[in-house]
């Protein structure tokens, strides 16, 4: 693969909306010392994703974007070429990986080169295209169940746990031996945390009886909260929180929720460390795993993700790369 070999992107031209998000071939990345450059087979297509594109990032960064900027911060694929000090991975392996460096060219392309440390091998059970749909949410998803600090058989409720974040939060929750109340949104996110997930008990935020279902659930009070999602009914989970309980949710959920006197709230990201990635993939390979993948979109449809992952969708929405 000679230096000068381009490959094809999405990628945008200057900060907007969806229809920014335009095929471009550009240079293949340049491969540093301790990175690995990984042929992507599926990336993820986020929530923050928009946020991105639209330049709200780089203003509340003071950061500045590159363009043509390549959207996109993990996926899964296949190692291409190792760098000089990374040992421990090898060409061929599968693996996934997320760069939590927003402003770092990113995955919706044929390649990326990555940090060797914020990359693992693809856990058992699970395939290329689902292992790219999950790292970012399911990184996230794991450091605020452990920020938590539960303890098996404490009571959890999950607000937005149909989502790209929640529904796996539910799972390794699970995995945990916490019982988990999951707030999903839409009948058809009701019958996925339920019956595909193994959550406790279950709500639609919208139109259900939020409030009855968190009593049902917890008389006493809940444990924790992780929150993934805002919404009007997100109160009655809330006010539910017994003294001494915690609550946590990733940046980007806004409003800041308000939790009551005696409870601790957390803000987080998620944050990438090997002995994450560890405990995340032991979590994972402990029983089956579903990432349930809503929608999925060729490359040079990913202005069509943006669209997708701004309106009502179970779990993630995602681009097939590789063919």
């Amino acid at each position: 693969m000679s230096k000068s070999s381009k490959m094809h992107v999405a990628a945008i031209d200057r900060f907007g909306g969806a229809e920014e998000i335009k095929p471009h071939d550009v240079l293949m990345p340049t491969l540093a010392r301790d990175e690995v450059l990984i042929r992507i087979n599926t990336a993820g297509v986020g929530s923050w994703d928009p946020y991105v594109r639209a330049g709200e990032y780089f203003k509340e960064m003071g950061a500045k974007a590159h363009f043509p900027f390549v959207l996109g911060v993990d996926g899964a694929g296949v190692i291409e070429k190792v760098g000089a000090d990374v040992e421990d991975f090898s060409e061929g392996d599968p693996v996934y990986a997320y760069s939590e460096d927003l402003t770092r060219a990113g995955f919706y392309a044929e390649y990326a080169s990555v940090k060797a440390d914020h990359v693992s091998l693809v856990p058992k059970g699970l395939d290329l295209e689902a292992a790219g749909a999950m790292p970012a949410d399911a990184i996230t998803a794991l450091t605020g169940l452990e920020i938590l600090g539960l303890k098996p058989g404490q009571k959890l409720a999950i607000y937005g746990a149909s989502g790209g974040l929640g529904h796996l939060a539910v799972q390794l929750a699970k995995r945990m031996r916490v019982r988990v109340l999951a707030i999903a949104s839409g009948a058809d996110g009701v019958d996925l945390v339920r019956n595909k997930l193994g959550a406790d008990a279950a709500v639609e935020g919208h139109e259900g009886n939020v409030e009855k279902a968190v009593g049902d659930f917890a008389p006493i009070g809940l444990d924790a909260a992780l929150i993934a999602a805002s919404g009007e009914s997100l109160g009655a989970v809330l006010s539910a929180l017994r003294e001494g309980a915690r609550a946590a949710y990733p940046n980007g959920v806004e409003p800041e929720p308000k939790v009551p006197n005696g409870v601790e709230l957390r803000a987080f990201n998620g944050e990438v460390t090997a002995e994450r990635l560890k405990r995340l993939n032991a979590l994972i390979e402990s029983g089956p795993f579903h990432v349930h993948i809503g929608a999925k979109f060729p490359l040079d449809q990913a202005a069509d993700a943006h669209r997708a992952v701004e309106r009502h969708h179970l779990g993630k929405i995602a681009l097939k790369i590789a063919h």
